[in-house]
């Protein structure tokens, strides 16, 4: 017996379960009984201890029958969800009663059975309080239980006692628990040090025991710690919530939220109430409306979006079968599904969960900027520094005046009474530099009606967008302020199809509005000169002059058309032909804006999946493009797209193949395409090579150049054939060069080889790359005329980067291996060729496509199809084994999705005409993928 413990108590103990538990809540989602049955629990408690003899017993039979009545509490409340998911807030409810049952019956054994005190002092008379989350009665499945056992004076020897079997207990049934045993003074105390621990005292809940001595807690709390702190403790949280954001990335539209921590998030809610009730003594979210922070139609939005936020976790932690806040790709799938959504209009029900998931988050942020200001009104939260800054800029134009830092009007009456001024507002924001007032945004949104046809039409309305686009070197500030207020979409109706409005893949990182906007950005920044170092060629274009018009609105349109079943460029095209001339451009403006729309990405599919040194690439390039004009409009709307796709997307590659093609196309829109031929090419490169072999002998360069086939010549740089020049070099029969160099030019590293040519070379190498981790971009092998293979490889780490000095050394060990024999790619990949289990359910149907028409000498074949690491290898292995030669290879991803481009030969050295021969190439192809994606699913 510890020192503590007493003598195990009377069985016919007095004291009753039932004035231990709470009354179950008003709104819960299933019958009380079915959640928690108290006679029946205390029942079997009472049977129970009647056959137990000692302490442990007593601990076991309470672990058992509580275990048992939470695991049917549980599952009855899983339930009712699954028969109405959205009813989310009688769900948490009931978690968190069935919580408060299970506490207050391991309180009554604890106090009752194990350490039974009929005369406690004073000092013995505890209270026990949820607090945090579960003092909010708020509960998802596996949330965290939080505990103060509240003493009025010192901890007694048989309060730890009591709390310390309350605790073996709740492990014992494999609650997470966290506690704290403290006095009111220490409350006091410790609140005032940290701040974690002052919001956790915000919303204590008493569960039982001492109730008066937790309403002398929370008069204490008012009086000696709330009072008067208003202002430190909000900006204290803020603090913390701007750190939050940081760290989950700064963004509202990641792909992946945390519905918790997340911008737009739970947090964000629960972070606005607890500054309310420190700072307005507020006990409900409806009470928000009674204090004048939000209008009863501000605190719906609260509500629903909170609703859906624990709707969401709810379904997250139920799926996990743990605490799981992020919503991964996989998981967003099984919630869109469970939460009721379905593919409909060309789109998948997941991106319409996720598109009702951040229309949410984005009201979520403008509650928050409205409770802001009006905490900044009460001079509760300080004014940012760079808003007091700003009141030393211009004065306002009649109508409106700057008060807080912030734009405000004189009169709402009169504002609404010219319609310009729904536009002029965001106007004058720009142009003075000051945030627009949260009270001139609620009469903004309560007011896109205003927005009509005629107002749409309005000369001076069409002038004042194109001013917010053009005039002020930041549109991207104006255009997503516009956006979040509803006002882009009423001005321009065609574009609110695409709010918020996520594409279900691991390529683009923000919904289809904000990357639209980032892609203004880019542009803005680039005219701003603030990207000449890293976009030499569109800095360059848009110094020497552009339409700037045709360009801004072209970027605004150029996504417009997705979330429907046809291509989303055509039907933007269509789109943009209306909107154009509505926005006040001229006829050749719009012909020019239709254009870019329809083509906005013609020139990244040729630049990533085409060979731009095939001269016949170029051409037709240039015949699609026909005016250096919009050659140079298409390039820059090209780079500030791929830009806007988000971080990471844009590098030294991409940039390098765009360069090349736009200088390669400009060069013929100048000269004639008659110039662009294979002839002058090789001309050009043999003549290269020979002034960079100088120093050989006549002879030595003489017969490396006579070496080679044409196709050799135009496929490579200069640099590249010199380094194949040196290795074929007094090369023997049986040996394997091999060159592995970072080209920093294209964030890649380049690999030479040289070696006797053998069927299937193309894929050992790219057997032995994969097997390594290395990412293929591109690739070309050549066969020599004495029979020896030289090809180059431009390879990348699995972050798009080039490998790391040190890690070369292991990638030549892995390539000499696999091409001597010693490694079977084949048999090696299968343990690293798998797919990741949160990008399992992305869909990427195969398409497989032969086209003779794009080279002169080749067959292109282009296969679009599921992204894995042996795909590459599978591919180029089915290609061998049908007896077709492979000379180039353009590699391209778009998160899952995989675009490899082959320019292929027959065993003739002859493009593949058959008809029978492509339908039984493309039958192979499709086994060796569906062979590899099975085998990857089962790794």
């Amino acid at each position: 017996m510890t020192p503590h413990q007493e003598p195990l108590a009377a069985l016919d103990s007095k004291s009753a379960l039932a004035t231990f538990v709470p009354a179950p809540p008003n709104s819960i989602i299933c019958a009380p009984t079915a959640i928690f049955d108290t006679a029946a629990v205390e029942a079997a408690l009472e049977d129970a201890f009647a056959a137990s003899s000692s302490y442990s017993d007593v601990r076991s039979q309470t672990v058992r029958i509580l275990g048992k009545a939470s695991e049917q509490g549980r599952a009855a409340i899983e339930s009712a969800i699954m028969q109405a998911p959205r009813n989310a807030r009688p769900a948490t409810h009931a978690y968190a009663w069935l919580t408060d049952c299970i506490v207050t019956t391991v309180l009554y054994v604890s106090q009752t059975k194990l350490h039974p005190n009929q005369t406690p002092s004073t000092g013995e008379d505890i209270a026990v309080l949820a607090v945090g989350g579960y003092g909010r009665a708020e509960m998802s499945p596996h949330s965290d239980v939080d505990l103060l056992f509240l003493a009025p004076h010192k901890i007694t020897g048989w309060v730890e006692s009591v709390i310390e079997s309350m605790l073996y207990i709740f492990w014992d049934l494999h609650l997470k628990v966290g506690h704290s045993s403290r006095t009111i003074r220490d409350c006091i105390q410790l609140g005032k040090e940290d701040y974690t621990i002052r919001t956790a005292m915000l919303e204590v809940r008493y569960l039982a025991g001492n109730r008066a001595l937790t309403e002398e807690l929370q008069q204490k709390l008012r009086d000696d710690l709330f009072k008067s702190t208003a202002r430190e403790f909000t900006e204290a949280k803020l603090a913390e919530r701007a750190e939050r954001h940081k760290k989950q990335g700064g963004q509202r539209y990641v792909v992946e939220p945390n519905i918790k921590e997340g911008k737009g998030g739970l947090r964000d809610l629960q972070s606005l109430f607890w500054i309310a009730k420190y700072v307005h003594g507020v006990s409900d979210t409806i009470d928000l409306v009674k204090a004048g922070v939000f209008t009863q139609d501000e605190f719906r939005q609260f509500d629903e979006a909170e609703t859906f936020l624990h709707a969401v976790r709810n379904q997250l932690h139920l799926i996990t079968k743990r605490p799981m806040d992020q919503l991964t790709f996989d998981l967003q799938v099984e919630v869109a599904e469970r939460l009721g959504f379905i593919d409909h209009s060309g789109r998948r029900a997941v991106e319409h969960f996720m598109q009702f998931y951040f229309l949410h988050a984005t009201r979520v942020g403008e509650l928050t900027r409205i409770f802001l200001t009006a905490l900044e009104e009460q001079h509760v939260k300080q004014e940012p520094a760079l808003q007091r800054l700003f009141k030393r800029k211009r004065k306002t134009v009649a109508g409106f005046y700057i008060h807080g830092g912030r734009l405000n009007i004189d009169d709402p009456k009169a504002f609404l009474a010219d319609k310009l001024n729904l536009l002029r507002i965001f106007e004058e924001s720009l142009r003075t530099g000051h945030l627009i007032h949260p009270d001139v945004m609620r009469l903004i949104s309560a007011n896109l009606d205003l927005f009509d046809d005629a107002f749409r039409n309005r000369a001076d309305a069409k002038k004042m967008f194109l001013d917010i686009l053009l005039k002020h070197g930041n549109p991207e500030r104006g255009l997503r302020r516009m956006n979040e207020l509803g006002v882009l979409g009423a001005f321009m109706p065609e574009f609110q199809h695409i709010v918020a409005m996520m594409q279900f893949n691991m390529y683009h990182s923000y919904t289809v509005d904000e990357h639209t906007i980032q892609v203004v950005s880019n542009l803005a920044q680039i005219e701003r000169g603030e990207l000449i170092e890293a976009l030499p060629v569109a800095s360059g274009i848009l110094k020497r002059g552009i339409n700037r018009k045709v360009l801004y609105v072209a970027m605004l349109l150029h996504d417009i058309g997705k979330g429907r079943k046809e291509d989303h460029s055509i039907i933007g095209a269509q789109i943009a032909r209306k909107v154009a001339p509505r926005l006040g451009l001229k006829p050749a403006e719009c012909e020019t804006v239709e254009w870019l729309v329809r083509y906005h990405l013609l020139m990244s599919d040729i630049a990533q999946k085409r060979d731009i040194s095939d001269p016949r690439t170029v051409r037709d390039f240039a015949k699609a493009v026909k005016t250096r004009e919009r050659l140079d409009l298409l390039t820059v709307l090209t780079v500030c797209d791929i830009r806007g796709v988000g971080p990471g997307v844009w590098n030294n590659w991409k940039a390098v193949l765009l360069r090349n093609l736009h200088a390669q196309t400009a060069d013929a829109l100048e000269h004639g395409l008659e110039a662009v031929n294979r002839e002058t090419r090789e001309g050009d490169a043999k003549k290269a090579l020979r002034e960079a072999l100088k120093d050989w002998s006549q002879t030595a360069r003489r017969a490396e150049i006579n070496r080679h086939y044409g196709p050799y010549w135009q496929g490579m740089p200069t640099s590249v054939h010199v380094v194949l020049a040196h290795l074929m070099q007094d090369i023997k029969d049986d040996e394997i060069k091999i060159e592995l160099k970072p080209d920093e030019d294209r964030d890649a590293t380049r690999a030479c080889f040289a070696m006797t040519d053998h069927p299937g070379i193309f894929s050992r190498l790219a057997g032995a790359l994969a097997l390594v981790g290395a990412n293929v971009v591109d690739a070309r092998t050549y066969t020599t005329k004495d029979g020896y293979a030289n090809a180059a490889f431009w390879v990348q780490d699995a972050d798009g980067h080039p490998y790391e000095q040190a890690r070369l050394i292991r990638l030549k060990q892995m390539i000499t291996k696999t091409l001597m024999g010693e490694v079977v790619a084949r048999d090696a990949l299968v343990s690293r060729d798998k797919i990741k289990k949160r990008e399992s359910k992305f869909r990427v149907p195969t398409s497989i496509i032969f086209d003779n028409e794009g080279s002169e000498i080749f067959t292109i074949i282009e296969v679009d199809t599921r992204d894995r690491p042996g795909l590459l290898h599978d591919l180029t292995r089915a290609m061998a084994s049908n007896h077709i030669s492979i000379a180039t290879a353009q590699i391209a991803t778009y998160g899952a999705q995989a675009v490899d481009v082959f320019y292929v030969k027959d065993m003739f050295g002859m493009k593949i005409h058959s008809e029978s021969k492509r339908n039984s190439l493309e039958k192979k192809l499709r086994e060796a993928i569906e062979q590899g994606a099975k085998r990857a699913s089962d790794a």
